[in-house]
């Protein structure tokens, strides 16, 4: 069943009513009565709002009174937006208008008197509507909540018997645990606890973590190592009062009485924690304490305090689906699980499906599980499912039913995987669930970039700083961290300023299950799209039908994700622009139209707009700078894009900016208004010789610099970007990046420095040095005549990671390279030579390397990782 996003909408909508900007141009334009009168109705729903999410499942009815707010605040915000597109009318008309253009605005529908009387029909109607709304709200008997938990339905309690025989394919992990367990707790690692050893299990929901806790708690070498094993299922909220009976009345021997739960109700928490005290004390015990939800380190230290009097030796086993929880309560690294193989899932599977040996009558099915199977990707909760939903039945085309399907279309029991990957997904704050639905846009085995999923975000307006002023990039990496740290991300890399990460299968069906009523990808089994839906993706070129998308008003976003699917039909988007009038993102990449219709600046909402790889456009319309609004432009490899529009400067909300064109000059004065510009990528631009040749003006809001496959480009102006963070040149044949004069650059704030395929370059720039004290990643490829890394390179004080790769003249490191304290990440590949040398123990430059953490030799998992991240950013580089 689909989940609903209200609460934040609400809250958004009210956090922008509540602005200075919406006062002052409400009451600008004598709309502030009307503007109050909504903002006190949603006010008084909002209060509510918390109580009928908790009890939506309870009450007829309640659901669909939460999906009418949830239209009636979006529709609000739709009208609401149009303030802020007036406000950047006059922003601009102020800045540059000509006369011609301010009686143009007087005759249009955006001057002050036409606006004035269409904002307050508009605003007067959804508070009618909302107030109706509110009015039959009162029926389900809804109080307000100021402070809210999340309704979580947790697991039930577990217990630490296992069926040994039962389990499949876990016997590795549990000897690495038992070895960790039998080792000698480490002295001086910085956590300053002698006498506790903890140990995390982490993984993703109903991948097997407390099987495996239970298979190591059973072993017999445990009764051995251990004079008292205790089971604690954490699970409900961390209540330390109950947590500590739960460890007194926690003991794997039998002949040990259990105090009664009454009497322990009759004990303060003083004399709770002294009978805790008093039964740990000097002895050497393991407490495996499961499934623990609880980041609140102050009330996890606490507990700490309490247990650590065991004797030295005590182990804790911790199993958690949160990294930072497993960091937070670690004493030694975490133990991530992987999944089953799949044999053992395949075994597994069977065991569920069939009775003892009834596998081998067909065959035929067997045929089909295998291909279920792989669905499953390693998790044992989703292979029990599958295997238990297929039971007794013997119809090839129910098995085939599953093994075509998503696994969220499955009916779901409490304790199968979805309600239990579920329970991650609520735990989650209301801000994060509504963006890691929009993950349901994308298909499976996706590779993302955080630039790329944050830039989505940003332009839904779904990002919020939680210290006010923090930039909005900064915000999306906040918020992909927490994903990553709630086991929801894999193949997870950082590198440098971007992440590159994928979502597990499982949690792509997650994210279908949660998002289904507002969210759809829509492929060639699609047969019509709900009039509900807001946001949509197309993914196959044969689901492209006018009659397929719905004629109500209230999509927000048309993204075409899949490499070489894109809209051909300049009709089609005639209707879309004509229908969709409050498109927030649209994405046409991989179009095919020659011409983009003047009509496009009627989506005055937009805020991101691509038309990536469309080599057919020569031209667009001036009109098109009429999109005040527009964070996002994305032109790359428009290969027959002649010119950029006239009167860019006028996009002053432009954050990123992506380029292919074939002029040879680039106006300065359209770049030096856009104050708000984040990123700039050039990309194909083979006539491009100078980038803003004799500028003076510096743009000193641009972060982020990329260029590629530019063939006529000589230099770089870096004097004039103070605030360059990531700088990617690839492909640059005439570029020499030495040109930059070392005194023309003082200083730079660089983090992440790319060069790939700049022939001109036998060593490094010099004015590298520029950002020695800001520069953490360095990535060096297929550079072919670079002979020398300089002795200068050890000034770099803060390089985190150097990755030097396919660079066939180089042959050697400089001798100080063991200065480079800070490296954390060495990678070379495509030289056995250099290779050989750099080889532990043995290679004549291992001393200058050896305090470097992770050195890799030879092409790696981090490298394919790096490959696919910058194929994902649009750089083709060459492995």
């Amino acid at each position: 069943m689909a989940e609903y996003f209200v609460f934040e909408i609400a809250e958004s909508l009210l956090g922008k009513l509540a602005s200075n900007l919406y006062e002052e141009i409400s009451r600008a334009f004598d709309l502030y009565e009307d503007v109050k009168s909504f903002r006190d109705t949603m006010s008084i729903v909002k209060g509510v709002l918390l109580d009928a999410e908790e009890k939506k499942d309870k009450k007829h009815g309640l659901r669909e009174w939460l999906r009418q707010i949830q239209n009636v605040c979006l529709d609000a915000e739709d009208v609401l937006d149009g303030f802020e597109c007036q406000n950047l009318r006059k922003q601009v008309l102020k800045a540059s208008g000509t006369t011609s253009m301010k009686v143009n605005h007087l005759f249009s529908s955006s001057n002050s008197l036409v606006f004035r009387f269409r904002m307050a029909w508009q605003i007067k109607n959804v508070t009618r509507r909302l107030d109706k709304i509110a009015a039959d709200g009162n029926k389900f008997g809804l109080e307000r909540i100021v402070f809210y938990h999340s309704p979580m339905q947790r697991r039930e309690m577990t217990y630490s018997h296992v069926d040994a025989s039962g389990v499949i394919g876990r016997e590795k992990e549990k000897e690495e645990i038992i070895k960790i367990l039998m080792q000698p707790h480490p002295r001086g690692d910085g956590y300053g606890d002698q006498n506790v050893c903890v140990i995390p299990i982490v993984g993703i929901g109903g991948l097997g973590k407390t099987t495996l806790a239970k298979l190591v708690f059973n072993d017999k070498r445990m009764d051995d190592l251990f004079q008292l094993k205790m089971w604690v299922c954490i699970s409900d909220d961390f209540n330390l009062r109950q947590i500590i009976i739960k460890i007194i009345n926690s003991d794997s021997d039998p002949t040990i009485s259990v105090v009664p739960q009454e009497s322990m109700n009759n004990l303060d928490i003083e004399q709770l924690q002294s009978r805790l005290r008093h039964k740990l004390s000097c002895q050497k015990y393991l407490l495996v304490l499961d499934d623990v939800w609880n980041d609140n380190r102050a009330k996890w230290i606490e507990l700490k305090d309490l247990i650590k009097v065991g004797a030295l030796g005590s182990k804790i086993i911790v199993t958690t689906r949160s990294n930072s929880i497993a960091s937070m309560m670690g004493t030694v690294p975490s133990y991530v699980l992987e999944g089953l193989s799949v044999e053992n899932c395949l075994s597994l599977f069977l065991k569920w499906a069939f009775r003892e040996g009834e596998e081998k009558e067909h065959p035929n099915l067997v045929d089909i599980g295998k291909e279920i199977v792989k669905k499953c990707r390693g998790v044992l909760l989703a292979v029990k499912t599958s295997g238990s939903s297929l039971f007794s039945i013997f119809d090839s085309e129910r098995w085939e039913i599953m093994r075509d399907h998503e696994l969220w279309n499955l009916k779901q029991q409490e304790d199968d995987i979805l309600p239990s990957l579920k329970l991650s997904y609520d735990q989650m704050p209301s801000y994060l669930r509504h963006c890691f639905a929009f993950f349901s846009l994308y298909p499976k085995d996706f590779g993302f970039t955080s630039a790329e999923i944050a830039n989505f975000w940003a332009t839904l307006g779904l990002l919020r700083s939680p210290f006010g002023s923090q930039k909005i990039e900064n915000v999306g990496k906040l918020y992909i961290n927490e994903l990553h740290s709630r086991s929801f991300l894999e193949d997870f890399e950082d590198f440098g300023t971007v992440y590159y990460f994928k979502l597990h299968d499982l949690v792509h069906d997650l994210s279908l299950y949660v998002a289904k009523e507002e969210f759809l990808m829509v492929n060639s089994h699609t047969s019509n799209i709900p009039k509900q839906v807001r946001h949509i993706s197309v993914v196959e070129n044969d689901s492209l039908s006018h009659t397929l998308f719905p004629k109500s008003r209230g999509v927000r976003t048309i993204i075409f994700p899949v490499d070489g699917v894109g809209v051909g039909s300049e009709s089609l988007l005639e209707t879309w622009i004509k229908r969709y009038k409050y498109l927030r993102h649209l994405d046409l990449s991989n179009s095919t139209f020659e011409t983009l219709p003047n009509s496009i600046a009627k989506l005055e909402h937009l805020r991101a707009f691509s038309l990536d790889n469309n080599c057919k456009i020569k031209r667009l319309p001036n009109s098109f700078c009429k999109l005040q609004n527009l964070e996002m432009l994305s032109l790359r490899r428009c290969l027959g894009l002649e010119t950029l529009p006239k009167g860019l400067g006028m996009l002053i909300s432009l954050r990123k900016l992506y380029i292919t064109t074939k002029q040879s000059i680039l106006s300065e004065d359209d770049f030096a208004t856009l104050n708000n510009l984040h990123t700039l990528i050039f990309e194909y631009c083979d006539n491009l010789k100078f980038l803003f040749q004799g500028a003076e003006a510096q743009l000193s809001s641009l972060e982020v610099l990329i260029i590629q496959s530019c063939g006529s480009l000589e230099s770089l102006p870096l004097h004039i970007l103070p605030k360059l963070h990531v700088l990617i040149v690839t492909r640059c044949v005439m570029l020499n990046l030495s040109l930059n004069s070392e005194t023309a650059i003082q200083r730079l704030k660089m983090k992440y420095l790319h060069i790939e395929q700049c022939p001109r370059q036998q060593t490094l720039p010099e004015w590298i040095q520029a950002a020695a004290n800001t520069l953490r990643t360095l990535i060096i490829l297929n550079c072919h005549c670079l002979e020398v890394l300089p002795e200068w390179l050890s000034t770099l004080t803060q390089l985190k990671m150097l990755h030097i790769v396919n660079c066939p003249q180089l042959l050697d490191f400089p001798s100080n390279m063991h200065c480079l304290r800070a490296l954390e990440d060495l990678i070379i590949d495509g030289y056995p030579e250099l290779g050989r040398k750099c080889e532990p123990r043995s290679g004549e430059y291992w001393s200058f390397i050896a305090h470097i953490k992770c050195v890799s030799i030879g092409k790696t998992r981090k490298m394919k990782l790096l490959f696919q991240m910058l194929s994902r950013l649009g750089l083709n580089c060459t492995q």
